[in-house]
């Protein structure tokens, strides 16, 4: 049995789905209007592990992650820059669709956005006021009425009280209530608007997501994902008006992932401490953004410096040595190792399972691959023949592929591969003649090469480095 930690109950829950079979699961998505950067891929790397997972398990993950294409920051950005801010967002979404494409995401089932949804984003505003859950200012402006939901709060744990002590109304706000938020937010000049019952105006960020949630996924759903600086307001917030419109729970699990720090505080554009996904991946690969992110829960604040990433690049590579082949001269492992040998797989995919049904714990199905690697290389070590590796090697492929790590090797061409292969036979050949200094002269200038060589029981293996 799959437990999620559930940010509402603060609480491990056994995974019980709304439809047999079927996870039908939000995150939230980017606001476009610059070009994302590496805190947005961990977050999008969590649930895609989330979402492998579940589907290696035998769901069926109806996975909805939108975008926020019409926004405060956008049009600001857009007046910075003097563009259109459609086709600023429009840009902005291209290059991060390409980031996931390049970090190895899986596409979303759907991929909404606000300027496409705004007839029901209209609809669920108006299906609030007629509730009496909203109101509509003179100003054209329409707020959420929290004093009417009596369980505002219960998300973030806190309490309505509390947060008026520390609100105010702004000038130009017409509130009921210092904590009531905008649902719709009356036109300004140059800004883009629709018509709507209460005149020209945009949504407000909350209800775009509720509304497109309705759209996509329905009534309920059993995930609602997003980093953990979502859970107030903007999570918060989506409660309320999501229950209060269908009168009906919205999400069975609330799952945050926990910030991504640089420097000891959370990276943020709105600091300027943020590093985009392309000068990430112009300088490592794919796969290191993605180990740091297995590398830890993904509930808790996760360091990125150039230790943490030199630590992913290591168990990479730690990895990849559990897929080489076998050395050419390898004899067979016993018939009892081998029989001992046979079995670390089936024990590693149990190991592996456990640890991700106990709330998708990265760190421990990591674990049981090195282990599994160890397994693999000892017995390269002893001797074992590539078909005696091979069942290992295809379980390791396995999980790794469940993890969404790619894990592939430098190589070099078909004819340097073959130059490289007659060295390391040249240089066997020069060991058994005990020529020690001329051995380690192949082996040291092979490596000024990118050629790395390791001498075990079994034999001589080579990798590019």
């Amino acid at each position: 049995m799959i437990r999620i930690y559930n940010t509402l109950t603060r609480k491990q829950e056994d995974l019980e789905t709304l439809e047999p079979n079927v996870v039908r699961m939000y995150v939230c998505g980017v606001t476009v209007y610059n070009e994302a950067h590496v805190g947005h891929a961990m977050s999008a790397l969590v649930f895609d592990i989330i979402r492998r997972y579940l589907e290696y398990r035998g769901y069926k993950v109806r996975h909805v992650m939108n975008y926020t294409d019409v926004d405060d920051k956008i049009i600001a950005r857009a007046n910075e820059l003097k563009e259109d801010p459609f086709k600023l967002a429009q840009r902005y979404i291209h290059d991060y669709a390409q980031n996931l494409r390049e970090l190895n995401i899986l596409p979303a089932t759907s991929n909404p956005r606000a300027t496409e949804t705004m007839d029901k984003i209209i609809a669920m505003v108006k299906g609030l006021v007629d509730k009496g859950y909203a109101y509509a200012a003179p100003n054209g402006d329409v707020y959420f009425r929290v004093t009417k939901d009596k369980q505002y709060g219960k998300l973030s744990g806190r309490k309505l009280e509390d947060m008026q002590a520390g609100a105010r109304i702004e000038v130009g706000e017409s509130k009921e209530h210092p904590m009531d938020f905008a649902l719709w937010k009356a036109a300004k000049p140059g800004e883009p608007a629709w018509d709507s019952p209460w005149g020209k105006g945009r949504p407000g960020w909350h209800i775009e997501c509720s509304a497109m949630n309705l759209a996509e996924l329905g009534e309920q759903i059993d995930i609602h994902g997003g980093g953990n600086d979502l859970v107030f307001p903007h999570h918060e917030n989506e409660i309320a008006q999501s229950e209060s419109f269908t009168g009906k729970r919205f999400a069975r699990y609330w799952v945050h992932n926990g910030m991504l720090q640089l420097s000891g505080e959370k990276m943020s554009k709105s600091l300027g401490n943020f590093i985009t996904i392309n000068e990430f991946l112009a300088e490592r690969s794919a796969d290191v953004m993605r180990m740091l992110v297995l590398s830890s829960s993904y509930r808790a604040p996760l360091m990125f410096n150039e230790e943490t990433l030199d630590a992913a690049e290591t168990n990479i590579a730690r990895l990849q040595t559990g897929m080489r082949l076998a050395a050419a001269s390898a004899a067979g492992l016993s018939t009892d190792t081998a029989a001992a040998f046979a079995a670390v797989g089936g024990a590693t995919r149990q190991a592996f399972m456990n640890a991700m049904d106990d709330d998708f714990n990265t760190p421990l199905a990591l674990a049981a691959l090195f282990n599994l690697v160890k397994s693999i290389n000892t017995a390269r070590d002893q001797g074992a023949t590539d078909a005696q590796l091979e069942p290992a090697q295809a379980v390791l492929r396995e999980l790794t592929g469940v993890l969404g790590l790619l894990l592939a090797e430098k190589t070099g061409s078909g004819q340097a591969d073959a130059f490289v292969a007659l060295l390391v036979e040249t240089r066997a050949e020069v060991r058994k003649q005990k020529l020690w200094a001329l051995s380690d002269r192949i082996r040291d200038k092979l490596a000024e090469l990118g050629v790395t060589i390791e001498d075990g029981k079994g034999g001589t293996t080579w990798r590019w480095s």
